[in-house]
Formats: C-alpha cells, structure tokens, sequence
C-alpha cells in the first residue's frame, strides 16, 4: 500500500463528472492505496520540512456521495510516498510557491508531473520551443508589436499568457473597432505578457485533447465548440467527440514525447488544431473521464502503473 497525498482544489468545487483528478484517485484506492487529500493554502514550510494540514479520503464513483474525510493531521510530505500535484490554475505565484516547496520533498516522494518542471514550464510558454508546429504566435504587451501582427496575420486569438479554462479569450478581426477597449482592458487586468496567435478557422470542427502519459499519446478527445463561440474548452460548451490521430498529430506527439519524459510530465495534455499545436498543458490536465465516457481507453490504470514504476526508480536511487 502506498500513501498517496492529493494536492488539489477544494472538494466542493470539482466538477465530479469530468475531473481527471478524481479518476486517477479512484484507481488508487481500487489498488489499495491510502489517500490524503490537502490544499495548497494548508501547506507549510519550517526548518527545512515541508508539512501540509491534510485528511485521509475515502472516494467512490458515486454522484453526490464521492468522498469521505477522516480527522484532520500535519502530513509530512516527505514521508509520504507519491504527492499528486493537481491543483487547476492559474499559474500565478500562489502556484509557483507550492512547486518550490514540492520540489523540497521530490528527492523522497514522487511529485507528480515534477514541480521544477511544472514550474518552468507553462503551458502558453513551454510551447513556443516548438514553434515550427504552431500557428504563427506573439508574445507581448506591446502595442505595436500587436499591430504589426495583426496587419500580417489578419483574424487573431488574443488570450492571457497564464489564463486556463478558455477565460477571457477574444477573435479579433482585421480591421476590428473593439481592439483599442481589448487593448485597454487586457492591460489594465494582466501585468503580464498575453499571446495573440493567427486565427485558426478549422477550430469550428474541432480543437483536439490529445492525452500523454510518459511522452506516449494513449487517447484523444475532440472538443467542438458551441455554434456562437471560439472556444472548445468543455467548461465553456465545448461538445466531446470521439477521434483519431492524423498522422501529423503522431509527428507533433513523437517531438514532444522525449521531452516531456525527460521533464518528468508524466501526465500531459497537449492542443492541436488543425494540425497545429497550441497548448503544452502540463499543470492539472485535464480529459481522462471524457474520453472514457466517449468510448476511449481508461487512462488512469496507466497513469498509476507509470506512477508506480517511476517510484520504483527513485526507491532504487535512494
């Protein structure tokens, strides 16, 4: 039996249908193992040791009755055998904070996806090192660079560089008159750099969620969009649908793989549209209970066969 301490978002806010969280912990318990669960505002770091205030889970696949809390105690991270890093964005410094205390404790516990990894490695940045498989893409606050852009690209998508979800992404065309109040608005709410990315008009059939565990593809998951939205994002009403990979999609998956295996993302969902990749997500992917409702594969045996044998390797190293 392994000890198995989940790192999520409060129990009341998951969405209990879709959540790839709640899919990988039910293969856990079916396998034995003892789960804790904690949130990242209960961790603590003092004196060298990272601690988190957590209770034991019980979960079961059951709507409106799927989980059970025990008493509540100090949880050494460190002592535990597997720490499931699985909190959703956004990637701000609350986040970034958590994956440096983790990466405190990931000499003795498995981390899973690596905290250092996680860290440096967002989702609408990791991307850019595969740039001849995206849509051209701008990074930026710059206004002119923007302009000059667009005058290039035409129709584009802007988006906050660390947003998730589909929140607060916008199609801008042209010759577009609400682009200054976008403009305005992006720059009053976001400190940050955001991406502008040439428009894609095939995602209307479709932006696919292709499913990674140890850098090999094992699923996908098409995501059509409602008939009034750009978005596909499932929270948003994007429809799920069932799918192949083209072999371009094997292409962008054969790059990726090695690198994501090196990095220790054991548990990545990767975006294509089109042909062209757009995301690297690597934070708290999401799709495991969609592709099974759809008649795919159930990918969480794999991720704790994964998990468990890459414990096994950093038992051997200790």
């Amino acid at each position: 039996m392994l000890d198995v301490a989940v790192q999520m978002d409060p129990l009341e806010k998951i969405n209990f249908a879709g959540d790839s969280t709640f899919a990988i912990m039910l293969e856990a318990a079916r396998r034995g193992h003892r789960l804790w669960f904690y949130t990242p505002d209960h961790m603590s770091l003092e004196a060298g040791d990272v601690t988190a205030r957590a209770q034991e889970i019980a979960v079961r696949d059951e709507p409106g009755n799927y989980y059970e809390l025990g008493e509540t105690r100090q949880l050494d991270l460190a002592k535990v055998d597997v720490v499931l890093l699985r909190q959703d964005p956004p990637f701000d410094l609350a986040y970034i904070s958590s994956t440096h205390f983790l990466e405190r404790v990931a000499a003795r516990a498995l981390v899973v996806n690596d905290p250092a990894s996680v860290r440096n490695a967002p989702e609408k940045l990791f991307v850019m090192e595969f740039a001849d498989l995206m849509p051209p893409t701008l990074i930026t606050r710059d206004r002119a660079a923007i302009e000059r852009f667009r005058a290039e690209h035409g129709e584009v998508v802007m988006k906050p560089l660390f947003g998730h979800g589909g929140a607060s992404v916008f199609k801008v065309a042209p010759r577009d008159p609400n682009f200054g109040s976008l403009f305005d608005l992006f720059s009053t709410i976001f400190r940050e750099p955001w991406v502008v990315q040439r428009f894609l008009p095939a995602v209307s059939l479709g932006d696919k969620r292709i499913l990674l565990v140890d850098g090999e593809p094992l699923g996908a998951v098409n995501r059509v969009p409602a008939e009034d939205d750009i978005r596909s994002n499932m929270v948003r009403g994007g429809a799920a649908a069932a799918t192949e990979l083209s072999d371009r999609e094997q292409e962008i998956c054969a790059r990726l793989g090695p690198h994501l295996k090196q990095r220790g993302l054991l548990f990545v969902g990767i975006d294509v549209i089109d042909g062209w990749l757009t995301e690297i997500n690597v934070t708290s992917p999401t799709g495991l209970r969609a592709l099974k409702r759809i008649g795919g594969p159930d990918l969480a045996p794999r991720i704790m066969d994964t998990v468990e044998a890459r414990l096994k390797i950093l038992r051997d190293r200790s």
